[in-house]
């Protein structure tokens, strides 16, 4: 249950932007430049990101609409997550992801955990400074979206997964914005 009186009892996400678009408006745009916008990382290498991070903070809302999201675009199972997410098993993702998904690990669970050593095995598989940089910002955004989900009880409808990373994996997060208005 939504922890502000302001919103329905069921609220969702949008219900959370639709109340307040003033900050909701520019954090859907920086998710679209972000996720969606040019990157070394593909789209859904973002998603895998994001999934995985949101899988750490026991999001459930945001874990999982992004891991369907990550799946619909990479072909990783959520059930391959659900693994990466409980015993940081890399397996089904290729040599190159690991290192990444490895730092996005250490930055969620202590953000000054992050060692020259993690850093310096992301350049080492191949990632450029600019990949470095989407994918901490990555990390960042979604730690901090998971706070917001859940600090402001937004509780996941197992119905809303399906259309939600069917929108995202074909629209990215632009949509959002006419929604907010609907």
């Amino acid at each position: 249950m939504a922890h502000l009186a302001s919103l329905p009892e069921k609220a969702t996400l949008l219900d959370v932007f639709r109340r307040f678009p003033e900050t909701n408006t520019p954090l859907i745009e920086y998710h679209e430049a972000l996720l969606r916008g040019p990157s070394p990382f593909s789209d859904g290498e973002r998603e895998l990101i994001a999934a995985y991070v949101s899988g750490l903070n026991r999001c459930r809302y945001c874990h999982c609409v992004h891991a369907a999201t990550a799946q619909r675009l990479t072909g990783v199972s959520t059930s391959e997550m659900a693994a990466m997410v409980a015993s940081d098993d890399f397996s089904s993702v290729g040599e190159a992801m690991r290192p990444v998904l490895a730092l996005a690990g250490a930055l969620t669970r202590d953000s000054r955990s992050v060692t020259p050593a993690l850093a310096e095995a992301v350049t080492a598989a191949g990632w450029d400074e600019t990949a470095y940089y989407h994918l901490v910002a990555t990390t960042a955004l979604f730690n901090l979206m998971n706070r917001l989900v859940e600090g402001l009880g937004i509780e996941l409808d197992p119905a809303y997964v399906e259309p939600a990373s069917k929108r995202l994996a074909g629209g990215g997060y632009l949509p959002l914005l006419k929604l907010m208005k609907a």
